[in-house]
């Protein structure tokens, strides 16, 4: 008979995923009891936050209830019992994928790849979260269904596009969520959240029947309150399907978890400030790499004289409205359900542009993977912060840098994780980016494990708006 003492709902909706893994095995927890402790917050805390628009309780019960059977009968997945929401780009069978938009047309006919993976590893689906319109922003202040709160701050901006899910994650309504990044749209909100963010390297985890903003960019990204549970969430979901174009059979092996620390070359921006960097997060992150002292290893300069970022997060930007033409092209005729203004004007734009427009953004890609190359032959990891600025108000102006520092890896095709470094002097939180070469996720995984351990950072979850 287990002794010990009951665990607080408060500590189930802290925890992190590791941990809640071992409650739910030791007979701690179960399923149920937790699948009823994150609806209670969700019921009392999403008003305030607006990170979930769409909820189905009574589906959650019933995973949860699976999940118990699962667990009696001893035969379980990897996450079984783990609540996990999703961004509402991502098709759940039966539900209407809106991506942010009035109206997304009909149901869902089948769960997409990550969906079915989640459901066969056993984690019991929470419900989707808010995002910007057409995952085509990144402040999470929706025409159709409001803004995301930033738990820190009400009235503040949570980030985008995957706002809604880092809101859920950090206030703790979730475990963890999985949610997409094009252009930065999980790292630029875990920045701001102070969460620890994932997105993998281009093609690891699938993202057939993710509603694609730009197919050469798209990512599936993960977020959440601890290092350990980005990589298994990525042990969970990666992996080869036939069905999506850009998935790869293991082209660029995954690299073993083998940092020599003595070795560690790190290759540092030396002009921040120049990049649109406020101060503020300069000093934040300088302060952060002389904490890191010992654990970046060889510290190196590198040379980013011939990469414009602000030009280049332009192009992704060009490629992402033009595909978005076709892809949301019901959406815009619909006269009925109409887009915003806002919307409409950015994709108003790109189809003002020419093929040949299209084509000289699309040769950055190229740049980038050439960029990449010579870079990461010079040093094992690029180091610098997630985010220019931190998260800012909801009713102020929006600043055009936030994903100048995240879309270098998209265009590349590089892993890039973010954990939070510190906070900055108005209280909200601000993260630390590590990218690498291609294959390189679970070596910034374990980099990114020893360097929050050292820095400690992170907020304390949940945290209450």
């Amino acid at each position: 008979m287990n002794s010990l003492p009951p665990i607080a709902d408060i500590d189930l909706r802290r925890a992190t995923l590791c941990q809640l893994l071992h409650w739910l095995a030791a007979g701690r927890v179960h399923a149920g009891q937790l699948a009823e402790v994150y609806l209670d917050a969700i019921e009392r805390i999403n008003p305030q936050l607006n990170a979930y628009v769409k909820l189905r309780p009574a589906m959650l019960r019933e995973q949860a209830r699976m999940a118990e059977h699962r667990r009696r009968d001893g035969i379980i997945g990897r996450l079984d019992g783990i609540p996990i929401a999703l961004k509402d780009n991502f098709d759940i069978a039966g539900w209407v994928t809106r991506s942010g938009l009035p109206d997304g047309g009909h149901p869902a006919e089948q769960d997409a790849h990550v969906v079915a993976r989640l459901r066969a590893s056993g984690a019991v689906l929470t419900g989707k979260t808010n995002m910007d319109e057409g995952a085509l922003g990144a402040i999470t202040d929706n025409a159709h269904f409001g803004p995301t709160h930033n738990p820190h701050r009400h009235g503040y901006t949570a980030g985008g596009s995957s706002g809604g899910a880092a809101a859920a994650v950090a206030a703790g309504l979730t475990v963890a969520a999985v949610g997409s990044d094009s252009l930065g749209s999980i790292r630029i909100p875990a920045s701001y959240c102070g969460l620890f963010a994932l997105k993998p390297t281009q093609g690891e985890i699938s993202t057939r029947g993710m509603t694609p903003a730009a197919r050469r960019l798209d990512c599936v990204g993960l977020l959440a309150r601890g290092v350990d549970d980005l990589t298994i969430l990525l042990q969970v979901l990666a992996g080869y399907d036939a069905d999506d174009p850009r998935s790869r059979r293991r082209r660029v092996a995954l690299s073993p978890p083998d940092w020599e620390p003595g070795q560690l070359r790190c290759g540092v921006l030396s002009n921040l400030p120049a990049l649109g960097v406020q101060p503020d997060v300069v000093a934040v992150f300088e302060a952060a790499l002389a904490k890191l002292d010992r654990e970046l290893g060889q510290r190196r300069d590198v040379d980013f004289e011939d990469w414009h970022f602000a030009r280049a997060r332009r192009a992704g930007l060009l490629l992402m409205e033009a595909e978005m033409l076709g892809t949301f092209a019901a959406q815009l005729a619909d006269t009925e359900h109409p887009v915003s203004a806002r919307f409409r004007s950015m994709l108003d734009y790109a189809a003002r542009k020419t093929a040949a427009d299209y084509a000289q953004a699309d040769r950055v890609l190229d740049a980038a993977a050439l960029k990449m190359r010579r870079l990461f032959a010079q040093i094992d990891v690029l180091v610098l912060p997630t985010t220019p600025q931190g998260a800012f108000p909801l009713n102020g102006p929006v600043p055009d840098t936030q994903a100048d520092l995240t879309s270098f890896a998209n265009l590349a095709g590089c892993p890039a994780v973010s954990i939070p470094m510190g906070t900055l002097p108005d209280g909200l939180p601000i993260g630390l980016q590590l990218v690498g070469a291609r294959g390189s996720d679970l070596r910034l995984l374990e980099l990114a494990e020893v360097w929050s351990a050292t820095l400690d950072a992170a907020p304390d979850y949940p945290v209450l708006p």
